[in-house]
C-alpha cells in the first residue's frame, strides 16, 4: 500500500497505525495539486510495489464557513485545486496502470455536500459535486474494462478536516455545546473498503448521509431547507 499526504507528521501517524503491514506500506509526501509530482509518483510507486491495483482519493479540505459573496478567490481556488483537480490528477496518472491489471478499482470520495447544499460551504460542495459527476462519468466510460469505479458520500465523519483546512467555526449564542453523533473514521474506512470489494456504484457513509440522500431525492427543496435551518441553530 502506498499512502500519500502533504503533511509528513500525518502520514507517519498513518504508518504507525498499520504496524502489521509495515513491510508492504510506503509513504510519499506529495501535494496532490502538483500535477508533475503526481505523474512522477507513478513510477516511484511501481518500483516499490510492482503494480497498482486500486486507488482511493480521499484528500480534501473545506472552506471557511462564509458565503460565496465574502469568500476570496484564493480560498476558492485552493478548495477546487485540492478537492477536484487533485482527484483528477491521481485518476489520470494511475488509470493507465489500472487498465493493465486483471482487476482494478477507483474510489473517489465526494461528500454529502456534493448532492445537498450546505450554506457557508457552497464552493466545497461544488468541488465535491464535480468529483461526483466525474466519478460517475468514469464508471460509464470504464464499463467494458477491468476497472471498477465507486463514488463515496460521507456525512459527518470524526476526522481532523477542520484543523487541516485551518477552519474555525464560531459558536453562536444558545449553542448547547453537545457533540452531534459522528461516524468514526474506522467505521467509515470499513464501509468504503466493503464498497470496493462489492464493486458498488455509490456508497453512503454514515446514517446522516443515507437519510439526507433519500430526503434530497424525494424533496430536494425541503432537504436543503432542513440543512440551512440546522446550521442556523
Amino acid at each position: 500500500m502506498a499512502a500519500l499526504d502533504i503533511n509528513e507528521e500525518a502520514i507517519l501517524e498513518t504508518a504507525r497505525l498499520a504496524p502489521d503491514h509495515r513491510e508492504q506500506f510506503s509513504t510519499h509526501i506529495v501535494d496532490v495539486t502538483d500535477r508533475p509530482a503526481i505523474e512522477n509518483l507513478v513510477s516511484e510507486v511501481k518500483q516499490i510495489h510492482g503494480s497498482v491495483d486500486g486507488i482511493i482519493n480521499n484528500a480534501g479540505v473545506i472552506q471557511p464557513f462564509i458565503d460565496v459573496n465574502d469568500l476570496g478567490y484564493d480560498k476558492i481556488e485552493q478548495v477546487m485545486n485540492i478537492n477536484f483537480y487533485g482527484t483528477l490528477y491521481i485518476v489520470k496518472s494511475f488509470l493507465p496502470e489500472l487498465l493493465k491489471r486483471p482487476e482494478g478499482h477507483i474510489l473517489n470520495v465526494s461528500s454529502m455536500g456534493g448532492f445537498l447544499p450546505v450554506p457557508g460551504q457552497s464552493i466545497y460542495g461544488a468541488s465535491k459535486a464535480a468529483v461526483k459527476l466525474m466519478t460517475e462519468g468514469l464508471h460509464s466510460e470504464l464499463l467494458d474494462t477491468n476497472v471498477g469505479v465507486t463514488v463515496a458520500f460521507p456525512g459527518a465523519i470524526k476526522t481532523n478536516i477542520m484543523e487541516n483546512s485551518k477552519v474555525v467555526r464560531e459558536s453562536k449564542a444558545g449553542d448547547s455545546g453537545k457533540e452531534y453523533k459522528l461516524t468514526s473514521a474506522s467505521d467509515a474506512a470499513t464501509i468504503i473498503i466493503d464498497a470496493i470489494e462489492a464493486n458498488q456504484y455509490r456508497v453512503m457513509v454514515g446514517s446522516d448521509a443515507k437519510m439526507m440522500d433519500r430526503l434530497s431525492r424525494l424533496m430536494p427543496k425541503k432537504a436543503a431547507a432542513i440543512i440551512a435551518e440546522k446550521l442556523k441553530n
